[in-house]
């Protein structure tokens, strides 16, 4: 079967084209500058709660980081993560002491900013280096070409440049570029067969940040399916004789021996059930503080759309209608007004039943690393889609690692656009300061901008890669956040209803994200399926 326009993600394949290291460097330099411009701006919470687990790391003992409730941000992810805030803080002290006393609640001296904005700068250098493992499995087309049509290129600047990493990190403050560094690279080390790299690296990943749960189950099926069942048959359904039980002993071994490392000493400690009970407290309600765009928005704004229409044709009683309860900005439970509630369960149950047809896809229509990161993206939108308390900065998971698929295929081009257009924008309410509006603005059209126009160059042959009624959907998106940034906040309304453009942002880019889901589940079936017919 001929290989699609563009770039043939492959196992072990690494470009050599002339000037490959010139211009990957310029672009690596390049977004280090631009975050370093980008210090003095805006930080959320999540600032302060990166300080106080450095605090908690330096001045306390181990048996105390999974115990301290000083802060309300206590210590919720894993203890890789711990002892890497551990590591920060025996630098942090050079910059400022002041910063690593658990008593100083909400610090932020001068000191203070450099040290954590340098930090998350200087640790996305592993991202850096992923991204060139990334870009070095893209096989194109070996003729002379032009730099935009070369897939590593474009694909170099998909994710050195990628939008939502520079806000989340590089304003609203966190740690994903080097947490996705190595999800990137493990997945690099899976398209070059090897596997027990891969294996260990989302190890370590998993116990760095516990989100990636959401993509364990395509990591297990596939090194279940590839590795230790090494052979197939004609049709290509699984050898069962092919098992290897060394390849899975070596396996094992490797989680096992990451997760000893990882909880081995607060299972010394007998304190398991209490980090436990820190990485996953449920208590948090259903939905963020700002609703992630997922299906659980939808199904909230329908409630809310019944309510209303309940009291207005007088079939609710005004009085029982929460009409605060969802949109008031915090985090807490809360019941829906005419739909059934939903418990972690029920969620747990929408999520598994969203993630078994891409992990059957997988196991029984294997077609290599790119099935592999297909199914891996469906696992990271599917677990988003109907997960318990998402955040909306988890769209992530799934947008770095489509950005591979992207330059591979004019299908899988059309539905990145569409899925991380719509997830930056649903990104937006983060960055809620009006010093911060032109900066998203601008970052957001430029990497918009640049995925369309080298995307559309690469598949020109192909025609368009977004229908008219997508197209017209995605245009929808510049009204929207012209009404929600711009006209809203000086509307009467904005003092009964602040979190209104909340509501309608999430919605509204809750139907493109399941719409990129659906459309990314048809190409997992009838890609595979296509492909095997052939062969026959």
């Amino acid at each position: 079967m001929a290989a699609p326009r563009g770039g043939n993600v492959e196992s072990g394949a690494r470009s050599r084209e002339p000037g490959d290291g010139g211009w990957f460097v310029t672009l690596a330099l390049g977004v280090s500058l631009l975050k370093c411009l980008l210090i003095p701006t805006y930080h959320s919470t999540d600032f302060e709660v990166h300080r106080n687990w450095l605090a908690i790391a330096h001045s306390l003992p181990i048996s105390r980081w999974y115990h301290e409730d000083t802060s309300e941000w206590t210590l919720d992810y894993p203890p890789f993560f711990a002892w890497f805030e551990f590591s920060l803080s025996h630098v942090a002290r050079y910059f400022d002491p002041e910063m690593l006393k658990v008593e100083n609640l909400n610090y932020a001296s001068h000191n203070t900013v450099l040290f954590q904005r340098f930090s998350v700068i200087f640790t996305d250098l592993l991202f850096i280096f992923a991204a060139k493992q990334c870009c070095q499995c893209i096989n194109g087309r070996r003729e002379r070409r032009e730099l935009l049509e070369k897939p590593a290129f474009i694909l170099a600047v998909l994710l050195l440049w990628n939008f939502g990493l520079l806000i989340v990190d590089h304003i609203h403050f966190q740690y994903n570029g080097f947490l996705s560094g190595i999800m990137l690279l493990s997945i690099a080390r899976m398209f070059q067969k090897r596997h027990l790299e891969g294996a260990l690296l989302f190890a370590v990943l998993l116990n760095f940040k516990h989100i990636y749960l959401y993509i364990a189950p395509a990591y297990g099926v596939y090194l279940l399916r590839s590795y230790c069942f090494p052979a197939s048959n004609p049709d290509g359904s699984v050898r069962w004789r092919s098992f290897s039980l060394l390849r899975f002993l070596a396996l094992a071994a490797i989680v096992v021996f990451v997760f000893a490392v990882s909880f081995g000493p607060f299972l010394y400690l007998g304190q398991i059930p209490q980090v436990l009970s820190r990485l996953f407290p449920f208590k948090r309600g259903l939905c963020h503080a700002y609703w992630a765009p997922n299906f659980w928005a939808l199904y909230n704004g329908a409630d809310k759309a019944l309510s209303v229409i309940g009291v207005k044709m007088r079939l609710l009683n005004a009085a029982s209608v929460r009409t605060g309860s969802m949109t008031g900005g915090l985090v807490q439970e809360f019941e829906h007004s005419v739909l059934p509630s939903v418990t972690p369960m029920a969620t747990l149950i929408c999520t598994a039943l969203s993630i078994l047809p891409s992990v059957f896809c997988l196991w029984f229509k294997p077609q290599g690393p790119r099935s592999f990161l297909r199914c891996l993206i469906l696992c990271a939108l599917s677990s988003f889609m109907f997960g318990w308390h998402v955040h909306e900065k988890a769209i992530l998971l799934a947008i770095l690692p489509l950005s591979v698929l992207a330059v591979g295929s004019a299908q899988d081009a059309g539905i990145f656009l569409i899925l991380t257009t719509v997830g930056h924008f649903s990104l937006f309410p983060l960055l809620f300061t009006p010093q911060e509006l032109l900066i998203k603005v601008l970052l957001m059209m430029i990497f918009t901008v640049f995925s369309f126009s080298a995307l559309g160059t690469l598949f020109r042959k192909d025609g368009r890669l977004l229908s008219c009624v997508e197209c017209l959907y995605v245009c929808g998106l510049i009204p929207l956040g012209f009404l929600c940034e711009i006209i809203y906040p000086f509307t009467p309304w904005q003092e009964r209803l602040p979190f209104f453009p909340l509501l309608v942002t999430s919605v509204y880019c809750a139907l493109g994200i399941a719409y990129s889901w659906v459309r990314l589940y048809i190409s997992a079936f009838s890609g595979p399926m296509t492909t095997v017919k052939k062969r026959q």
